[in-house]
């Protein structure tokens, strides 16, 4: 594994595999673009690079690279991306990318992992290393709470049942799977509402059968996700759910609008960020859930290609 540092080492805190291991650590200066060619060089030479830089850069700035270079070569570089979504908070709607799921999961060849906190984060890493063709690892700036005890073994298909319920379905990613789970205890102590919370770390790929699943036993769902809500985790379970379990399902992300600047909480308030935000939707969805299911289709092999 090498590293490469897109001089912001410090607010990354890439800096710590530097200082362990200067030899397979690159800072290219500001220059993203040319720092994801580089991985590219890099990666044809049998290394693993790790490309390190905020979400914005990353998936803005460095676009054309990372989608000809890296994901059209099918090359194994693992596009790491910080200071992802609005709770960046200060630094405002010009850093605050809620666009970058959308960018890398239209891209062919792309998988992209979101983790829901840092013992996941760590995981995911650890994985990227073995797991074949390109990654782009999605993490946020703020401190968060832990979800998961200790690193998990493996993350599996990606999908995980943290919660289990029957009347309706949370999916959610990132920095919106601790408030989700808030959430629902929430609804369950104020309403007796029993909401099952999936958090989804790897969209794309996405574990169809596992979602349609946990839709198969509520019948009505909630996605709640740090990033616009077209094109990202609502859009990849409609996908789902739309061609083969169409059910009622609200979306919790950021409307037609860019960020604004303010504390990250702040920010994440305004726009209903919030456990909160999470449980008024799910109280909408809840009141268009259908009476009677249908079980879902059996899945073939070829239905998760996207």
């Amino acid at each position: 594994m090498v590293a490469l540092d897109a001089d912001l080492a410090v607010s990354t805190q890439s800096i710590e595999f530097g200082r362990r291991f200067p030899e397979r650590f690159f800072n290219v200066g500001t220059a993203e673009a040319n720092m994801m060619s580089m991985a590219c060089g890099l990666a044809t030479t049998g290394k693993v690079p790790d490309a390190s830089t905020f979400a914005i850069f990353a998936t803005g700035r460095a676009y054309d690279q990372v989608r000809l270079g890296i994901a059209h070569n099918e090359l194994k570089v693992r596009v790491c991306a910080s200071h992802g979504g609005l709770s960046l908070g200060e630094d405002g709607a010009s850093h605050q990318m809620i666009e970058d799921i959308a960018l890398m999961r239209v891209m062919p060849k792309m998988q992209v992992v979101v983790p829901a906190d840092y013992n996941q984060a760590y995981r995911a890493v650890l994985e990227s290393y073995e797991r074949e063709g390109p990654i782009y690892l999605r993490f946020g700036r703020p401190a968060t709470p832990f979800v998961y005890a200790d690193v998990p073994q493996t993350l599996g298909s990606g999908v995980d049942v943290l919660r289990e319920g029957k009347d309706i379905s949370i999916f959610a990613c990132g920095h919106m799977v601790w408030r989700a789970l808030e959430a629902a205890e929430m609804l369950a102590r104020d309403q007796g509402v029993g909401a099952e919370v999936v958090n989804v770390a790897i969209i794309k790929p996405l574990d169809s059968e596992a979602v349609l699943s946990s839709l198969a036993r509520t019948g009505v769902a909630v996605t709640a996700e740090e990033h616009r809500k077209v094109g990202g985790l609502a859009d990849a379970i409609r996908e789902v759910a739309a061609e083969q379990y169409p059910v009622p399902l609200f979306a919790v992300g950021v409307g037609d609008r860019f960020g604004l600047s303010g504390t990250g909480e702040a920010v994440m308030e305004r726009f209903g960020l919030t456990a909160e935000g999470i449980a008024d939707t799910v109280r909408q969805a809840l009141a268009l859930k259908p009476v009677v299911r249908h079980a879902p289709p059996v899945l073939d092999n070829g239905a998760d290609e996207g």
